[in-house]
């Protein structure tokens, strides 16, 4: 075969290639940033469930964890006194909101918040299918539920967000704008990731073909709050350089923790102490006797 024309056939081999790669990645890439664990699920019982819908009707739920010093006022109500403050946290992509129970009674035991850890449709048993329109739906609706069902002041509510949470808590935040915004493990924007998870090529027309659209760096350039990152140095999945890239990004600036020995999901686990220090910093409470 001459040299000519075996180029060519490698060009076109080469450009329907990426075709295809481009054409699947619009097909499924909701299914690619979301990716709920199978069941059973096991469920968690020693912590309050409150069910509540989001605006298209969707039934959410979430776990409401109380530190000691919060009580309910009234049997028939779940308003808290007195003048109680709150973390609405979101999890992350292959996550659940039971796995990260123990985190949510630690944050609330150091910092004395009420912690909500939300969860979206499709997943921990709930019925839909996540996508990112849906999230946005579903981390409104844990917000609304937080202020009209348990008394939360519009100061009084900080967000946290992990690996794809962190997107979600961020849109939230440009909304809502909260009292402290926490990030943990956060990329810089879909675009950036889809360079990373499978191709440059995708990058470069991830304008045309996205419905994923999350952009973190640019959603903390518009928060009037405190934004608070931690990364691990050697995650995997998200680069640390795009935690500092967020953090660098923030119109306000927190605290940024890089925890050397980590990765993507230990970070609480390898920092130890010093994380939590970063956590009742941030948050700015303390239980009696820390």
């Amino acid at each position: 075969m001459p040299l000519v024309r075996l180029v060519a056939v490698l060009l076109v081999v080469s450009a329907a290639t990426v075709a295809a790669l481009v054409l699947f990645i619009w097909w499924k890439q909701e299914r690619i940033v979301f990716q709920p664990p199978s069941g059973p699920h096991s469920g968690v019982r020693d912590v309050e469930r409150v069910t509540y819908n989001a605006e298209d009707e969707q039934p959410l739920f979430a776990f409401v964890i109380r530190p000691v010093s919060q009580r309910v006022v009234d049997s028939q109500s779940p308003s808290l006194t007195p003048d109680p403050h709150f973390l609405i946290a979101f999890h992350g992509n292959a996550d659940l909101a039971e796995r990260i129970v123990a985190w949510a009674k630690e944050v609330a035991r150091r910092t004395d918040r009420v912690v909500i850890l939300a969860e979206y449709r499709g997943y921990g048993g709930l019925p839909g299918i996540p996508t990112v329109a849906g999230a946005r739906l579903d981390a409104r609706a844990a917000l609304r539920f937080t202020r009209d069902s348990l008394g939360a002041s519009a100061k009084g509510i900080a967000l946290y967000g992990h690996s794809l949470g962190s997107a979600i808590a961020a849109e939230l935040a440009v909304e809502t704008q909260p009292e402290v915004l926490l990030l943990e493990s956060p990329f810089t924007s879909a675009r950036a990731m889809a360079r990373i998870v499978v191709a440059r090529p995708v990058e470069l027309v991830w304008g045309m073909i996205s419905r994923v659209h999350y952009d973190t760096e640019a959603r903390v350039q518009e928060i009037d709050a405190p934004v608070w990152v931690a990364h691990g140095a050697r995650d995997m999945v998200i680069p640390v350089r795009m935690g500092q890239t967020v953090f660098r990004s923030a119109k306000q600036k927190g605290e940024f923790l890089v925890v050397s020995g980590a990765g993507h999901n230990d970070v609480a686990n390898a920092a130890g102490e010093l994380y939590w220090r970063w956590i009742t910093k941030a948050l700015g409470r303390q239980a009696p006797g820390e």
